[in-house]
């Protein structure tokens, strides 16, 4: 596969209309956070599962990568999910995920590990308070609601440069808006907080606008789209590449 053009940006209004990841693919991944013994706690393969064969989130994201072998850091990385997708999608960049459980980052290295995913590394790491020296691709999957504005606008500055000539900007996230997909979404993060699935509360959503005025303004060409689903989220795919000088 040849790398695709600087400054090309992937037909996201195409990526909209993704379905998720088919039931064999999901279970391939999900078997991985299987327990080893019956009695071993199923959670998150059961999680996984289920993410992977409701959410369109992955196929989004492959498909937005596609094409680019820069190397990829991936900010609140969760079990690192995303290195299963794009190893069984046949991506092999470099991949870097970050966040700020200790317990899920635990639990997805030594899944890593134990399954062999090459060049993949998960680390313990607060992204509202630092982020790491990176130079590729970077993806912000379901995390910019867990950020106050002011924060979201300085890690959108700080990510943006960090993406090189042939690398990609790829965020997913649901935004503020007055529709029932917007309410919705809040309280689901909401209740995610509340179980503990999520050491986190949400604090902030992003608007359209004020994603596409951080990163236009820190000199990135920005593509957004609905990455709805069947979900009933207000889920948002957005791309983004260095401008044309």
């Amino acid at each position: 596969m040849h790398p695709a053009p600087a400054h090309s940006l992937p037909d996201v209004d195409a990526l909209s209309s993704l379905r998720p990841l088919d039931g064999a693919r999901s279970r391939r991944i999900a078997r991985a956070f299987a327990p080893r013994n019956v009695l071993g706690n199923r959670h998150d393969f059961f999680y996984t599962l289920v993410k992977l064969r409701t959410d369109p989130l992955y196929p989004g994201v492959l498909a937005a990568l596609r094409g680019t072998r820069a190397p990829v850091l991936d900010l609140g990385c969760g079990l690192g999910l995303l290195a299963h997708a794009l190893r069984q999608d046949g991506q092999a960049m470099a991949y870097r995920g970050v966040d700020i459980d200790a317990d899920k980052i635990s639990r997805g290295a030594r899944v890593a590990a134990d399954i062999g995913l090459r060049d993949v590394r998960l680390e313990v790491m607060d992204v509202g308070v630092e982020t790491p020296d990176h130079s590729g691709s970077v993806t912000i999957l379901d995390m910019l609601q867990f950020l106050q504005p002011a924060e979201q606008h300085a890690l959108l500055v700080k990510v943006a440069a960090m993406i090189a000539p042939r690398g990609r900007l790829v965020i997913r996230t649901g935004l503020q808006d007055d529709s029932g997909r917007s309410r919705t979404s809040r309280l689901s993060d909401r209740f995610a907080n509340v179980v503990g699935w999520m050491q986190e509360r949400p604090r902030s959503y992003p608007t359209a606008d004020g994603l596409r005025r951080s990163l236009e303004g820190a000199g990135l060409q920005v593509s957004l789209a609905p990455l709805y689903g069947s979900t009933p989220f207000n889920n948002w795919l957005l791309v983004a590449t260095p401008a044309l000088p």
